[in-house]
Parts: C-alpha cells; sequence; structure tokens
C-alpha cells in the first residue's frame, strides 16, 4: 500500500503498522516502526486528529484503524475540496483585476501622447495596420475580442489574415465572449478558426478589445465605447507585460470553444454571474448588453431570468438576496 496523501512519514509507517499488525500491540506497533514511545504517541495523535484512527476498548491495541480505503478517499475528497477554493480564489482574484482594467478603460481619456505609443485614425488605418503586423508576426498572436457577434464582411477579411498565420506557423490565441457561440455565421467562424489550429476560448466579459503580436507591439481602441475611432499602438516594455499579463490572467479562466460554459455551485452560468455582478452595480440594461456582446432584450431576459432564481421582485431587492446568499464577492 502507499502512503495516504496528508500524512508526515512517521505517521504513514505507524499506520501502515497498525494495519498489518491489527490484532497486536503498541510495543509491537514501535518494535516495528522503531519509534520511541513518544515519537508513537505524538503520531498516534497526530493520526487520531486526522480521523485515521479511533480509540477502541475491546480492541488488542486498543485504537481501531480507518481502512485504508475510506482513509484514501477523505484525503482525496479533502485534497480535492481544497484544490477547487483555491482555483475559486484564483479565478475571483483575476476577475477582480480584469474588472478593475475595465473600469479604469471606461472612465479614461480616449488618448494620452506618451514615449513608445503611437495613435491610428479610422477603420481603414486600423485595418491595415494589423495586416501589416500579421505579416511580420513570428511566433504567436494574442487577441480578445469583446465585439460579440462578427459581420460576414469581417469575417471574410479575416479568415485570409487567419491563413498566412497558420500557414507561417504562428502560434495564434484569441478569447471571445460567450455570446459569440450563439451567433451561428461567429460560431462557425470559430469553428474554422479551430480547425485551422488556432486554440480560441470564451468568457462572459472581456476588459478591453486587444491585439498583441510577439509581445513586442499591441494595439488597443483609443475609445473603449467606439474602438472604430481610432487605436493606441504601443511598443513599452513595462505596458506590454501589462497587457500580456492581462491576456495570461484570463485565458486559464476561458472555456474551450469545443467545450460549454459550465454552472458554477450556485447554478449559474459564466455570463448569468458577470451580469449579476452588474446588476448589483446598478449598471443598465444597455451597459450590460454592451458587456456581454448581446443585445438589450438579451440582458433584460437574463436579468428576469436572475430575478426569478433570486425570487425577487426588483433588481435591488435581487441585489439584496444575491448578497445574503453569499453570491456576490467581497468589497
Amino acid at each position: 500500500m502507499g502512503e495516504v496523501s496528508g500524512l508526515d512519514p512517521v505517521a504513514n509507517t505507524v499506520y501502515r503498522a497498525i494495519l498489518k499488525h491489527s490484532s497486536g500491540s503498541l510495543d509491537l506497533i514501535a518494535e516495528e516502526t522503531r519509534l520511541s514511545s513518544d515519537q508513537l504517541e505524538e503520531a498516534l495523535e497526530r493520526m487520531e486528529r486526522m480521523g485515521l484512527i479511533r480509540p477502541a476498548r475491546s480492541h488488542p491495541v486498543g485504537i481501531r484503524p480507518l481502512p485504508p480505503e475510506a482513509a484514501i478517499s477523505s484525503f482525496l475528497a479533502a485534497r480535492e475540496a481544497e484544490l477547487a477554493a483555491k482555483q475559486h480564489q484564483l479565478a475571483m482574484e483575476r476577475a477582480a483585476a480584469a474588472r478593475l482594467i475595465a473600469e479604469y478603460a471606461e472612465f479614461a481619456p480616449p488618448f494620452v501622447e506618451q514615449p513608445s505609443v503611437d495613435q491610428l485614425t479610422g477603420l481603414d488605418e486600423i485595418r491595415e495596420f494589423l495586416t501589416d503586423l500579421s505579416w511580420e508576426a513570428e511566433e504567436e498572436v494574442l487577441t480578445f475580442a469583446p465585439q460579440g457577434a462578427h459581420q460576414p464582411e469581417s469575417i471574410a477579411a479575416a479568415k485570409p489574415l487567419d491563413e498566412r498565420l497558420r500557414d507561417r506557423g504562428v502560434k495564434v490565441r484569441t478569447v471571445y465572449l460567450d455570446s459569440a457561440r450563439r451567433h451561428a455565421p461567429t460560431a462557425e467562424y470559430l469553428g474554422w478558426l479551430t480547425q485551422q489550429g488556432s486554440e480560441v476560448r470564451t468568457v462572459a466579459t472581456l476588459p478591453v478589445r486587444m491585439v498583441i503580436f510577439d509581445r513586442r507591439v499591441a494595439v488597443l481602441p483609443t475609445d473603449a465605447a467606439d474602438s472604430a475611432q481610432g487605436a493606441m499602438v504601443v511598443r513599452a516594455q513595462g505596458m506590454l507585460a501589462a497587457f500580456c499579463g492581462l491576456f495570461e490572467a484570463i485565458w486559464p479562466t476561458a472555456t474551450q470553444f469545443a467545450s460549454r460554459p459550465v454552472r458554477d455551485q450556485r447554478g449559474l452560468t459564466p455570463q448569468e454571474s458577470a451580469a449579476l455582478h452588474m446588476l448589483s452595480k446598478g449598471m443598465t440594461d444597455g451597459a450590460i448588453a454592451k458587456r456581454l456582446g448581446v443585445s438589450p432584450r438579451t440582458a433584460r431576459r437574463i436579468a428576469a431570468d436572475l430575478m426569478l432564481g433570486l425570487e425577487a421582485t426588483s433588481r435591488f431587492q435581487a441585489g439584496l438576496h444575491a448578497a445574503q446568499r453569499g453570491w456576490l464577492p467581497t468589497p
């Protein structure tokens, strides 16, 4: 039998000896393990606290060991719960960081002239610059695409660039919104991308539109409300490190396109969870719709479904009930 996860080597040795000599005495256990009486007593105390043994007057050793299958199952369950809690906490911290960046983007000035930052004006200039960067890319392209549904003309324009990147062996990772899955032309395009070798994932919300080429240049909109107005080209290493860090923080929390977003322990989808957080902040249907990449009508339906699930008759009451259930992050 291997070692029981979570036990130190001494306790593991004692546990195995007790199982081996279930009808023996503590003296025999001490002799088997070559431990002093004090060391044996300390190990037994640790094992009792962990539920591995329990007192039993009728048992020859005076204790009764938990069977191996139960011990292993117990420790594995505890370890899984611990890992799940840590993963949830990490996801919450990543989401909080993303929300902070998104909130800053909403209220930041459209553009501030600074070293290592250039400005592009108009959609045509932006597309031409992105095309040139696609030709120059050598290793990887990282993208946040928060617009939700893609128009057929934008898909047609993107495919040749995608094929060029594929043919040159450039690694492509892109994060779209979950809402893109429910728009047939966009979902078909994302499926095509995965077939070309690109890695595609989705999340409920994204903080900003962004494309990073070879971790040496990033392109972001100068106006988060209207990305067609202009873009800033960032080459400053400090800023690039921050943008790459943001991408790498969100990427593990996103769902692979080949899979489906799953409901959390509250029974909420990632999109519903994001909508609940935005509702609690008093955001309008229009603002929520834009962040989720859906229509205002869909945003209203999501809000209504959340209110129904929370047994609330108003949005204020829904926020109150969600807070009482511990469904909202602690400020």
